[in-house]
């Protein structure tokens, strides 16, 4: 289980650390909170979709063979209700965010490292809209895995600029430890 935790510490009084005169800004708060926050849209995905792929409608409609199974697991009540979403289909439906934001993590750290992490988060927050309207009006599972495909890429662009964003922003306010919450956040809402 991940875990984390902050704490305030006063910069030594002479020598030692920079003091930064700044101090916390309405503009410095809101980017902690956006960096601390970005790993929340893996555990929300997770959310939705563990609870969407349980539905009737949505089964019925993308994965009418599940649905078939599951219904007559409902009705036999001695069936067995193990193996009732056993389809490699609605498997790759499941995984295709995880598969994705795994290749994308590969190519992030190049593109942040060359475009800068606004523009890495920028393009993550967009291809992962992008994915949401694609999931939204998807007519068909080739849509579905497509939709979920951009939001693993999207979540693993915004990921790695975010961490590295809050630890910065949380270094230059005197916070400690604080460069392990966002990916203790973004653990926590993963597993």
């Amino acid at each position: 289980m991940a875990g984390g935790a902050i704490w305030w510490r006063r910069p030594p009084a002479a020598g030692g650390r920079q003091d930064y005169p700044g101090g916390l800004t309405l503009f410095v708060f809101t980017a902690c909170l956006i960096a601390a926050t970005g790993g929340l849209l893996f555990g929300y995905d997770i959310g939705v979709s563990g609870g969407v792929t349980s539905m009737d409608p949505f089964l019925a409609r993308f994965f009418p063979s599940v649905y078939r199974r599951q219904r007559e697991a409902a009705a036999n009540r001695g069936g067995s209700q193990y193996c009732m979403f056993d389809s490699q289909l609605l498997t790759t439906f499941t995984s295709s965010i995880f598969l994705s934001a795994l290749v994308a993590s590969l190519l992030a750290a190049t593109f942040t490292r060359a475009a800068g992490r606004k523009w890495s988060m920028f393009c993550g927050g967009a291809t992962f809209l992008a994915g949401c309207a694609l999931n939204g009006a998807a007519d068909g599972v080739v849509m579905l895995i497509l939709g979920r495909i951009l939001l693993g890429l999207g979540v693993s662009f915004m990921l790695l600029a975010m961490v590295v964003m809050g630890a910065l922003m949380g270094a230059t306010l005197g916070f400690s430890g604080t460069a392990a919450m966002p990916a203790a956040c973004a653990a926590a809402t993963v597993g």
